[in-house]
């Protein structure tokens, strides 16, 4: 279902930037080039690159787990790199690595698409060891977001979770096991609408429950009690059904075995 689209998608941050242009042929100008921030980061304030493509970029999932995490008391700043339909090798040939190597991350967040092939599998693994090499370089964290194979293909469940787990302990990094938290959440609620209409891509809710393993899984706390509605740094307001959020919300714990 993957393929890949040489477009320019979307560099989100947490406060206002100048504007990211997009060169000829779709590839960011110069992607290792700091951006400069509006204001400076309040005292405490940890940032986190996320690197991935059109599944870290639905819903504008890094700027949820900036929401939530403010509303867990730990400031988390977010800035990304996403592109439609890439693999980390991807994103190494148009120079995400640069963007890394510049510093002032916590965290490095990877995610490509589900890699539940062996091929995919291997794939992964090396790059993730790759990119994890500049992030260390860099004085951060690797974390690998799992995500969800295709709601057609939901037997592989297995497979894509074995991968990022392999991935993340060739490095020593973070599993954020979002996947893991949709299967428990189907367990708790089985009629939970966590795939959108292209049986791939996720609804709110299912971002949502991304972003809430996402949070738990970088500060290690529990994500019960956390809002249902928030308002994005973007100015979109994020509504979950406050009915449906507890059972999110304990869904991730779960996956991320608390």
């Amino acid at each position: 279902m993957f393929k890949r689209l040489n477009r320019c998608t979307s560099l989100t941050f947490l406060v206002l930037l100048s504007a990211v242009s997009c060169s000829g042929d779709g590839k960011p100008a110069n992607p290792s080039a700091p951006l400069p921030l509006a204001s400076p980061l309040p005292p405490g304030a940890d940032r986190a690159l996320f690197v991935g493509n059109s599944l870290t970029e639905a819903n504008e999932l890094p700027l949820i787990v900036e929401a939530l995490s403010a509303a867990g008391g730990h400031p988390l700043f977010a800035e990304s790199v996403t592109y439609g339909g890439v693999s980390l090798e991807d994103h190494w040939g148009l120079g995400t690595q640069n963007r890394i190597a510049a510093g002032g991350w916590r965290w490095v967040v990877l995610q490509q698409g589900p890699s539940a092939l062996l091929s995919s599998r291997v794939n992964l693994r090396e790059w993730t060891r790759r990119f994890d090499s500049v992030i260390r370089q860099a004085g951060a964290l690797t974390a690998l977001y799992m995500v969800w194979p295709e709601a057609s293909r939901r037997n592989a469940f297995a497979d894509v979770s074995a991968s990022y787990r392999l991935a993340a302990q060739d490095v020593g990094g973070i599993l954020l096991p979002a996947g893991d938290a949709w299967l428990a959440a189907w367990r708790l609620d089985a009629a939970l609408s966590l795939y959108g209409s292209d049986g791939f891509h996720p609804t709110v809710p299912g971002s949502y429950l991304a972003a809430l393993t996402i949070y738990g899984g970088l500060t290690g706390n529990s994500t019960l009690g956390l809002p249902a509605r928030l308002r994005l740094r973007s100015g979109t307001g994020l509504d979950v059904d406050p009915m449906i959020a507890p059972r999110l919300q304990a869904a991730a714990d779960e996956a991320s075995g608390r």
